[in-house]
């Protein structure tokens, strides 16, 4: 989140979320072959969604309540893939592009509006002040939670709907754990909303007075993800999913026995319409609860246990602090005790430059002692040492003439093996 916005936006709607999701779609024709992994990924995906979406409830920052709207949807694509719905996932992952990256340049554009900042405790009244940006931002949510007709709509209730016509305990984890993160989406979305454009101002004085709309370049490209945003969905169901639909027919890999489209396509209008009556709660119980009993959230998040719910969502499930205390500790002290200490500046050390470099240093220590200054001292050494070379040639000679050097290295050995014995004895 400490990059730009624009970079943001592009992780966010093309390029994070796009390469897992793109790999397990291709990777089709391994996943329905190995037993439960499927199971496994639509467990996974659930689960991510969840954490993800309890997770944005509480974020105050502007860009993190987006990001985490992110991990949540990419759960949706994960579990609809999990449950051998890969065409759907993509199709969600397509439109969640267009929206997400709608929501992140509008976010862009009231962060350069109030002088950088992106705590939106630290906002508030906008919505006259930046009427253009308010306006693709409600677009943005409104597609992000699934409003009836907008992009969003066609694709996460097409999942939901998938998920339980399943008919197995799978497929309804993934259905009502996906309703009720429908419900907290549409919640922290109309809080955005709130606390950035229709409360009242909060911020410093000099942030509010001065904020503007965004110049012609910004806004002309939040115009251009405006009309996907809300018509994409449509005009592309019939290519992405469908029955007969023929798109990914060669990149995707769905056994006969996965196959439940039909069965999405029959199930109860209760259940097909219970994640919207959700997401229309969700968003509305929040602007109701912001507007009118703002005095009764304040005092159920001061209360004994709602400060432990709020710090520990706010904290992220403290994810991170498992992170640097029990991985990112262990590696630390790995790589300095271990890797840096003993192996580095020990035996490389040892074995290689200060080794080195303190044995070449005793011998020229040893060597410089020999040079004295005295000319009778170097005619003694090169007497001696004249001698020793000539006599070790003789012996090499004699033995040459008499014995065979082969016959000379087995003796050397024996030697040793003997002396070996001496000392054991």
């Amino acid at each position: 989140m400490e990059g730009p916005t624009p970079v943001s936006a592009l992780i966010h709607a093309a390029t994070m979320v796009t390469a897992g999701v793109f790999l397990i779609i291709r990777s089709s024709f391994l996943l329905e072959h190995i037993t439960n992994i499927l199971d496994f990924i639509t467990i996974l995906g659930a689960l991510t969604s969840f954490f993800a979406a309890t997770t944005g409830l509480f974020q105050n920052d502007l860009k993190r309540v987006i990001a985490y709207s992110t991990c949540s949807q990419l759960g949706y694509m994960i579990f609809a893939c999990g449950l051998s719905n890969y065409s759907t996932g993509f199709f969600h992952l397509t439109n969640h592009a267009f929206f997400k990256a709608l929501l992140f340049l509008g976010a862009g554009s009231v962060i350069h509006a109030v002088s950088d900042e992106q705590d939106m405790r630290k906002m508030g009244g906008l919505k006259n002040l930046v009427p253009f940006t308010y306006s693709v931002i409600v677009i943005g949510s409104l597609a992000l939670i699934g409003f009836p007709f907008f992009t969003g709509f066609y694709s996460k209730d097409l999942i939901l709907e998938i998920a339980y016509s399943k008919y197995n305990s799978f497929g309804y984890f993934s259905f009502y754990l996906g309703t009720i993160i429908a419900y907290f989406t549409a919640y922290y979305s109309m809080r955005l909303l709130y606390l950035t454009f229709l409360c009242k101002p909060a911020g410093y004085k000099k942030n509010i007075l001065f904020a503007y709309d965004s110049g012609f370049y910004i806004c002309s490209t939040l115009s251009c993800l405006v009309a996907p945003s809300i018509l994409a969905g449509y005009y592309t169901k019939e290519i992405f999913v469908g029955i007969g639909n023929t798109t990914f027919n060669s990149v995707v890999y769905n056994s006969l026995t996965h196959c439940n489209i039909f069965d999405a396509e029959f199930i109860n209008t209760f259940f097909k319409s219970l994640p919207v009556y959700f997401s229309l709660f969700g968003f509305f119980s929040a602007f109701l609860f912001y507007t009118f009993k703002f005095r009764f959230l304040f005092n159920l998040k001061m209360s004994t246990p709602g400060k432990k719910i709020y710090f520990f969502l706010n904290r992220k499930w403290f994810i991170d602090k498992l992170y640097n205390e029990y991985l990112g500790q262990l590696f630390f002290k790995f790589a300095y005790s271990t890797s840096y200490k003993f192996i580095d500046k020990g035996i490389f050390e040892i074995i290689g430059p200060t080794g080195l470099a303190k044995i070449v240093s005793k011998i020229s220590s040893n060597l410089d002692k020999l040079q004295t200054g005295f000319i009778y001292h170097y005619t003694s050494i090169i007497l001696v040492g004249s001698s020793i070379f000539f006599c070790l040639k003789e012996i090499l000679y004699i033995f040459e003439f008499f014995f065979d050097y082969r016959l000379l290295i087995i003796l050397i050995i024996l030697n040793f093996f003997i002396i070996d014995k001496i000392k054991i004895f």
